[in-house]
């Protein structure tokens, strides 16, 4: 199995669709086996999905997440433990043990009910996710 966490200095990054790299862990028997940090190289937010599902990933242990992007981790078949946070070590630890608190139906205070959005050509679904000016300027 292999899980992924957003993350910053050792830390669980509390925006999954902002961050700049992913922790890649490599579980076996209940163990982690080995671990690696891998770079985003600008992806965000839904399109993050087809990026952890390149690496094969089978589940992911976040912070903050929106809709849009949980959506499209569900498409790609990854599992989801948002609403997490601490240190990203301890984390896949807990989840390994059974004792990963997180919050199943976690969603971005930001991304709530947010409605579908004029993108040039097309209108986003749930599953493309663009910022806005706002979002890009917190």
């Amino acid at each position: 199995m292999r899980l992924a966490v957003p993350f910053d200095h050792g830390q669980i990054y509390g925006h999954f669709g902002r961050t700049a790299q992913f922790k890649l862990y490599d579980v076996t028997d209940g163990r982690i086996v080995s671990s690696a940090i891998v770079d985003t190289m600008g992806s965000g937010h839904g399109a993050l999905a087809g990026f952890l599902k390149a690496y094969a990933v089978d589940a992911l242990i976040c912070g903050g997440i929106g809709a849009g992007a949980r959506l499209a981790l569900a498409e790609a078949g990854i599992r989801l433990y948002p609403g997490a946070e601490g240190g990203a070590d301890d984390a896949v630890r807990a989840l390994l043990a059974g004792a990963l608190h997180y919050q199943p139906d976690y969603v971005c205070g930001h991304h709530k009910d947010e409605p579908p959005r004029v993108c040039g050509s097309h209108t986003c679904s749930a599953a493309c996710y663009h910022e806005t000016s706002e979002e890009r300027s917190e």
